[in-house]
């Protein structure tokens, strides 16, 4: 008897210990499989931006032991998905291909984040970074469909296609801007996450005009037209701008919602294009629309949300989404500004 216990004793330990080995080995499978993809994505997101890393490079964006950094390399280059050039690391097609997928997984999953899941815009590059690995590119075809094939990731950087590499993000840093000179701001650098903080803390927001008006001891000195900002020369210069003509901006007579002024009718020109996914459709279902005519009606105390009238109903729309709608401002009559004041009672 003593004997049985003891050999299904030993049988139940050979069963655990088996599939704990197998689970040990899966799991550093993916955790290997997931460091290589994150230096392919770094090596082709420094290629796009005309910046040929090296070892040190990766080591560091990676946060790897220059050793393991080097042995990973030459890992990468047996696998033929990584060539070197004199101190530089390069991209073989076949890595460049598996890169260009992690990084159009990773920018797709940051504007499912943002638009569908709500998650705070200082977050999802983190929570992005955990989903891009293991999916396959007919999945990630759905979720670019599900998305509406978006354009750019909430920052501002070009989603790539299945079969092409995005272009370099348009854009000059705010720290290089001239003063005085109008500019569209076309990307919001996510990285380092504290100086990204900053940048939303502050109320800066893509598609946004700005001008530099001057540079003190505390930093950059910027105007909207509305307010006035002042960031760290650090933290300004992950805020890119183009001029008006060559970013998706709009004309001169029309103006971002959020800052049309209570009882003053406008007509709905458009979505601001970098508007994308769940948030854009919503605006749209709302009946924020070309041609529909739009009139604030109340800001409350604490600013956010504030309260429309849009085709006889009234709608709440939080600043951000507010200043994604293009409008014309019409000339406010007594008319309107009774019928806006009625909406509320």
């Amino acid at each position: 008897m003593n004997n049985l216990l003891w050999f299904l004793i030993l049988v139940i330990v050979v069963v655990l210990g088996w599939r704990g080995w197998r689970y040990w080995r899966e799991r550093k499978a993916l955790q290997q499989r997931a460091q290589v993809e994150d230096a392919l994505k770094y090596l082709l997101e420094r290629e796009i931006e005309s910046h040929p890393p090296t070892v040190e490079a990766l080591a560091g964006a990676l946060h790897l032991p220059r050793g393991k950094a080097l042995r990973l390399v030459e890992e990468m280059e047996a696998r033929g998905l990584v060539s070197t050039r004199g101190t530089a690391l390069a991209l073989t097609p076949e890595g460049r291909q598996w890169a260009l997928h992690v990084l159009r997984a990773h920018r797709l999953w940051e504007r499912y984040l943002a638009d569908e899941a709500r998650l705070p815009l200082e977050q999802v590059h983190r929570e992005a970074h955990r989903w891009e690995h293991g999916i396959t590119p007919e999945a990630l075809d759905h979720l670019e469909a599900h998305l509406g094939h978006p354009r750019f990731d909430p920052h501002g950087d070009p989603i790539p296609r299945r079969d092409g590499l995005p272009p370099k993000p348009q854009g000059t840093p705010l720290t290089a801007w001239p003063l005085n000179t109008p500019g569209v701001i076309t990307h919001l650098e996510d990285e380092p996450p504290r100086a990204f903080k900053q940048i939303l803390e502050a109320g800066l927001r893509l598609g946004q005009q700005v001008m530099v008006q001057a540079v003190t001891p505390e930093g950059l000195r910027l105007s909207d037209g509305q307010r006035e900002y002042v960031l760290p020369p650090a933290v300004a210069a992950n805020v890119y701008v183009a001029p008006p003509e060559e970013a998706a901006s709009p004309p001169p007579d029309v103006v971002p919602l959020s800052q049309v002024p209570d009882g003053q009718p406008a007509e709905v020109v458009a979505i601001a294009p970098w508007m994308q996914g769940f948030t854009r459709r919503r605006l749209m279902d709302l009946g924020l629309t070309p041609g529909a005519e739009v009139v604030p009606v109340l800001r409350p105390f604490f600013g956010d949300p504030r309260a429309y009238r849009v085709r006889g109903t009234t709608i709440a729309l939080r600043e951000d989404q507010a200043a994604a709608v293009w409008v014309r401002p019409k000339k406010a009559s007594t008319q309107a500004a009774v019928a806006a004041s009625r909406a509320l009672e």
